[in-house]
């Protein structure tokens, strides 16, 4: 397989690590297509793009509609070309306790998380296999790693995505096609921005011990590892140690963590910054 792809698609390349993996991208001469649902941050993003010298398409679509999807990545296809690398950054993240968030607010999160990338792959994977292979990553999480208190729907749809991803490697390789699995930590971007309006304190305390990247720092990662051919690609060493003590010793994680809600427990000090569950909001 071509290592130095051409023409890469991002799916959430308005914002956040889905668009500096574009704009890095972009700067190694590929040919970049990216996707989202709000028209005024891809125009700014594709404008971004352009000013700094690269190629950009820009799409306004909402990955959790296949129908939708289906018709503008026929579109893409036959403006820019097929992808040799797609990139799957959509996503939502609303953490709250568990009894707070109903069955549909469950479906509306793995819709996002995992129907957006589930269609994608789907209206695409025709051409990459007629055009002879190409590369895949997904965008799960440490999320998707290890549970977390308040991300219960967003853990389950994280979880599932590294599942997809293991079965779909294995359905495509004969195909030419590699697929491979983004997990970062809590990374600074508007989407965390979000989610911690409604981070229950427990999960605050947890998120601040794990530490923080950058989306730059996700991308540069991310960039560096696909060429390595590695399933999980896993920024930060904090996160891979993380991994790592999660598979061989996994009640000492659970030890630690359950340690930390503990402590914020026995405090009982209230979060001045958490709000109810958003309901008003359906699909991210």
């Amino acid at each position: 397989m071509n290592l130095s792809p051409k023409i890469a698609y991002i799916a959430g390349g308005s914002t956040g690590i889905g668009l500096s993996i574009a704009m890095k991208l972009a700067r190694l001469d590929y040919t970049v297509c990216i996707f989202a649902r709000d028209a005024n941050k891809l125009n700014h993003a594709q404008a971004s793009i352009l000013q700094a010298g690269g190629t950009c398409y820009a799409y306004s679509v909402d990955a959790t509609d296949s129908n939708a999807v289906k018709q503008t990545m026929a579109y893409a296809v036959s403006e820019a070309g097929v992808p040799d690398l797609l990139f799957n950054c959509v996503g939502r993240a609303i953490p709250h306790r568990f009894e707070n968030i109903t069955g549909g607010m469950l479906l509306d999160t793995l819709q996002a998380n995992v129907g957006s990338t589930w269609h994608v792959i789907q209206a695409l994977l025709p051409y990459m296999k007629a055009n002879g292979g190409g590369r895949i990553v997904n965008t799960s999480s440490m999320g998707g790693l290890l549970g977390v208190y308040g991300y219960t729907d967003y853990a389950a749809s994280k979880f599932a995505l590294i599942g997809f991803s293991e079965s779909l490697r294995q359905e495509l390789k004969p195909h030419n096609i590699s697929v491979q699995v983004l997990c970062p930590p809590d990374t600074d971007t508007p989407g965390l921005e979000q989610e911690n309006l409604t981070k229950p304190a427990e999960t605050r305390a947890i998120s601040q011990a794990a530490g923080l990247m950058t989306a730059d720092q996700v991308a540069a990662y991310a960039i560096r590892s696909m060429r390595k051919d590695k399933f999980m690609i896993i920024p930060g060493l904090d996160s891979k140690l993380t991994w790592i003590l999660k598979r061989v010793w996994p009640e000492i994680t659970h030890r630690i963590m359950d340690r930390m809600v503990k402590r914020v427990q026995k405090q009982s000090i209230p979060n001045p910054t958490l709000h109810p569950y958003p309901h008003h909001l359906a699909r991210a």
